[in-house]
């Protein structure tokens, strides 16, 4: 039997731009991503900690600091919000422990 469960996930991550002009997917920093283990091209699920906003989408990299809403989904965060980014995964252990990464107002990893 396999189990969906939380395989990482970004935690007060701060938006900074949203672009309703783009195709689509949410921009995250790249060393951020990486350290939380998400790929570009993964699915994402998003959850706005200001309005309670949830959506998924697909990521990719960006610059540093950067989180940016993109797409139709721009129009459910603004700048400024925060988000808890999650990424999942399918196993057939239920002894699993997430990679969780916590942020601060300028993306920045902290322990």
């Amino acid at each position: 039997m396999l189990f969906e469960v939380l395989k990482s996930k970004i935690h007060m991550a701060k938006v900074t731009d949203a672009n309703i002009e783009y195709d689509g997917s949410i921009t995250i920093d790249e060393k951020l991503a990486q350290r939380a283990d998400i790929s570009p091209n993964e699915k994402v699920l998003v959850s706005n900690i200001e309005n309670g906003n949830r959506f998924e989408t697909y990521v990719i990299y960006g610059k540093d600091g950067e989180i940016c809403v993109n797409g139709a989904a721009a129009n459910l965060a603004d700048v400024g919000d925060r988000l808890i980014i999650m990424s999942f995964v399918y196993i057939d252990n239920r002894n699993f422990t997430p990679k969780i990464i916590k942020v601060n107002e300028n993306n920045k990893i902290f322990e």
